[in-house]
């Protein structure tokens, strides 16, 4: 880890890194199928993380208080980083433009 490297950045190199790993160990899987269980377990490790305390006055939880509230948060997390990936518009998407 470079020292000027934050845990989300670390977090997100290793679990790229991880993927190619069990690509490449695990021939006969596809891509799709390795991003979908790094996701299925991101998933599981972002709603762990994001539990509420248990305290009803707690401010800093208010907004994750619900299964649904924490839904609704991990939809909006979601799209901002896809919306922000090199690899959310591709050339081979059948809504883009040619010249």
């Amino acid at each position: 880890m470079d020292e000027h490297e934050t845990p989300y950045e670390q977090g997100a190199r290793e679990t790229v890194e991880l993927g190619n790993q069990i690509a490449e160990a695990a021939s006969d899987a596809t891509l799709s199928e390795v991003a979908d269980g790094l996701l299925a377990g991101a998933i599981q490790y972002w709603l762990y993380a994001h539990q509420p305390c248990g305290d009803p006055a707690c401010e800093e939880c208010k907004p994750l208080c619900t299964a649904e509230l924490r839904l609704d948060a991990l939809r909006k997390t979601l799209e901002d980083f896809a919306r922000s990936s090199e690899y959310f518009h591709t050339p081979e998407d059948f809504d883009a433009g040619r010249a």
